[in-house]
């Protein structure tokens, strides 16, 4: 059963744009993974980490770049760091700058530079720009985080979320490394 459902969440992902095809394949583990951020918030900090199931919230926007990146390689390769600018932007308004949350801004500012060939770099600034934007604006106008923790809770999240953003980093370049083969 999970080779067939791994199966046809590759064939989703599936695109004959090498990168469009990452771009797809990275949304899909995000969005598969996405489920779990809560759980490991639960099993840390246990009931103060409801309001991390309303990151589930932007699941359908990863769910939707490999159809997007169908239609339109660049759009659904676009979606990809908008949609990861957008919920880091949610979770920092559920739990606070001081969840080192806005690290998730690094792989999209990665994404935002290796997704796109050169000759898109100008129709890429506003994307490049973007996580940018969201650091030096959202903890000054979002107000007062949804769920203000304690010092040893902050301490937990801040593992959690550092060690996620790490995973996910090599996870892009493990991919990327194929993609680089394929286009050599």
């Amino acid at each position: 059963m999970l080779g067939t459902l791994l199966l046809r969440l590759r064939e989703y992902a599936a695109n004959a744009d090498p990168l469009a095809n990452a771009a797809g394949t990275i949304a899909l583990i995000v969005a598969c993974n996405q489920p779990f951020y809560p759980l490991y918030l639960h099993a840390i900090l246990g009931a103060a980490a409801w309001p991390a199931w309303l990151t589930l919230l932007s699941t359908p926007f990863f769910i939707a770049v490999p159809a997007l990146a169908r239609r339109h390689s660049f759009v659904g390769r676009a979606m990809l760091p908008i949609a990861g600018v957008a919920n880091t932007v949610l979770c920092v308004k559920l739990f606070g700058a001081a969840s080192a949350v806005e690290l998730f801004l690094l792989p999209c500012l990665l994404l935002g530079s290796i997704l796109f060939r050169p000759h898109e770099r100008f129709a890429t600034a506003p994307i490049l720009a973007l996580p940018f934007i969201a650091y030096l604006l959202v903890d000054g106008n979002l107000g007062v985080a949804m769920k203000v923790l304690n010092t040893n809770e902050y301490v937990a999240l801040i593992t959690v979320n550092a060690m996620s953003v790490a995973a996910l980093t090599v996870l892009i370049g493990i991919l990327f490394t194929s993609v680089l083969a394929r286009e050599a």
